[in-house]
């Protein structure tokens, strides 16, 4: 017995010692592969900045199908238009030069959506409209409860009188400014503070189609910039292309409208920031998206002088880009992810 107890303790050291040696050495290995993978983001990273930097140095060329017929159109239209020259109504005359800064909030509810702040007041209320077609819509207090983990707990819910389709909403002087499909689309205004509609408003364009050839579900989109209110949309008379009109927040009327330059193919999403309309874009397979369009309505910035704006490239296409004229950037909703582009501004070029 003392003889196998001898036998199976020296087994045993044995057998510990060489265990650890086997564990020293998948320490070492693990170690090697933590510095191999950190070397490699390194690397992705680095790769990334130079991915940015030449397409800053060799932009995109404009997707504008050139249409000679269409062309002669807009010059006709643009005569006809000749006063009727858009009045500005603030001194505004900031463009967007630049994605300053990118912060990635959290991941909340569906892969489409919309969450924004109010656009004219100093609310710090969060507004969440998950998916494309509801009747409920979630009020954080402020942005710290949106952000936590059990962020549904701490939201409010206001279930609306209709129910609401596509992610061009828009909070603005505490009012809902939101798309309600029945029939003819119609623009609601909704008070937020009586819970109460105060009006309402069937858009005036026939035979109306999605604005975003990559976002089929918005086929008005509601924005806001230093000017006031707008309406981004599309109609079946000219399909290629995207259409613009200035909303008078008030009455809901149509103050003017344009048809602009920018195609509705492989559009994602588009704002106004200073009156002038910014279509971003992207690719049926996610890729960077990037501004590749711009109709300034004042006729104070030339097309060639715009900047051609890049987001960083994350998880899929925006469902949507909300601008926020008081802050100065952009609250995005990408594949269920909310994210806020900070934007780095310039002044205009006269043209």
């Amino acid at each position: 017995w003392h003889e196998q107890s001898s036998r199976y303790s020296t087994e045993l050291r044995d057998f510990k010692n060489q265990v650890l040696g086997m564990l020293e050495a998948a320490e070492k290995e693990r170690e090697a592969l933590r510095a191999e993978a950190e070397g490699a983001a390194a690397r992705v990273d680095r790769l990334e900045r130079e991915v940015d930097y030449l397409e800053t140095q060799n932009p995109a060329p404009p997707c504008v199908e050139v249409d000679e017929t269409l062309m002669e159109k807009q010059v006709a239209t643009a005569k006809q238009r000749k006063n009727e020259k858009y009045t500005k109504l603030t001194d505004c005359s900031d463009t967007i030069a630049s994605v300053r800064a990118m912060k990635i909030l959290k991941r909340f509810g569906s892969s489409s959506g919309l969450w924004t702040k109010d656009a004219a007041g100093n609310s710090e209320k969060i507004y969440v409209f998950d998916g494309t077609a509801n009747d409920t819509v979630y009020v954080f207090p402020r942005m710290r409860e949106f952000t936590l983990f059990s962020a549904t707990r701490k939201a409010a819910r206001i279930k609306l009188p209709y129910p609401w389709v596509g992610t061009g909403h828009l909070v603005y002087d505490g009012h809902l400014y939101y798309i309600r499909q029945q029939g003819p689309f119609q623009v609601i205004k909704f008070n937020l503070a009586n819970k109460t509609v105060v009006d309402s408003s069937v858009f005036p364009a026939e035979e109306q189609i999605p604005v975003f050839g990559l976002s089929p579900f918005t086929y008005i989109e509601i924005a806001a910039d230093e000017e006031g209110l707008w309406a981004i949309y599309a109609t079946k008379e000219n399909e290629k292309n995207i259409c613009l009109a200035k909303l008078d927040p008030t009455s809901l009327d149509i103050e003017q409208m344009w048809d602009t330059p920018c195609p509705r193919e492989n559009a994602e999403g588009a704002f106004v920031v200073c009156g002038a309309l910014h279509v971003a874009y992207n690719t049926r397979l996610p890729s960077r998206s990037r501004v590749q369009c711009v109709f300034d309505v004042s006729g104070t910035l030339a097309p060639e002088d715009a900047s051609l704006v890049y987001f960083p490239k994350r998880y899929g296409s925006h469902s949507s880009m909300k601008y926020s004229p008081r802050e100065r950037q952009i609250y995005a909703w990408d594949d269920g992810y909310q994210i806020i582009y900070r934007m780095e501004m310039k002044k205009k070029l006269e043209v």
